[in-house]
């Protein structure tokens, strides 16, 4: 999908705002060539004033314009900033990243035998004076404007007991990742099925994204 314009991306200044090792993996895997800018906007908004979807969303647009303003006056100007941000979800609960092992525990025995949603939320920042995106929403004064989605994949995990948490948490995977595992490594061992995008369990989901700039650039690739 990226491949009729990688040339028209790769020739501009492209920008992930994250930090998320399994994000970069996957936009290099594809050829895309950015710049890793991690954001330092403090991941605490209150979960209770919103629905999960809403939630990923804004916490991923609040990430991504910190670290616009921090590239506002750089030259050159990114052409691209791309952030997201994941949450595992079940019923009204949203599950980031575990704050110690003893929560990694108490996510994955709620996450057991159940079924459960991952919603990543992806922004896309380009400057108000940039020949794509025109009707994207206004961002920093003007200076950026921006699209955004939310892409969403139902998990059905398998049913464990408490000896499988706790040697799965002993690996160390669950710690940095939304819903305490990960399923491109030792989690998928603990899932059964899922309904949607594999990539956007492992953080970033791919097709949605590769869609959404082929309708953005869209004009660019038919000249």
């Amino acid at each position: 999908m990226l491949q009729p314009f990688i040339h028209v991306l790769n020739a501009q200044r492209n920008i992930l705002a994250s930090s998320s090792p399994r994000r970069k993996l996957i936009l290099e895997n594809v050829g895309l060539k950015f710049e890793v800018i991690s954001s330092t906007f403090e991941e605490n908004l209150d979960k209770t004033k919103y629905q999960p979807q809403d939630y990923v969303l804004e916490t991923a647009r609040c990430k991504t314009e910190e670290v616009a303003k921090r590239l506002a006056s750089t030259q050159p100007l990114p052409d691209l900033i791309i952030g997201a941000d994941t949450v595992v979800s079940q019923g009204s609960e949203i599950f980031e990243k575990p704050k110690d092992k003893q929560d990694a525990v108490r996510i994955l025995s709620q996450l057991s035998g159940n079924v459960h949603t991952v919603f990543t939320g992806v922004i896309l920042f380009v400057p108000a004076k940039s020949e794509v995106l025109k009707s994207g929403e206004p961002a920093l004064n003007g200076q950026f404007r921006y699209t955004s989605f939310v892409d969403s994949t139902e998990v059905f995990m398998s049913q464990f007991d408490k000896n499988v948490i706790e040697a799965y948490i002993e690996t160390g995977e669950p710690l940095d990742k939304a819903g305490a595992y990960g399923i491109q490594a030792i989690g998928g061992t603990l899932v059964e099925k899922i309904n949607g995008d594999n990539f956007n369990v492992m953080g970033f989901p791919l097709p949605r994204f590769s869609r959404e700039l082929s309708t953005i650039y869209k004009e660019v690739i038919e000249r």
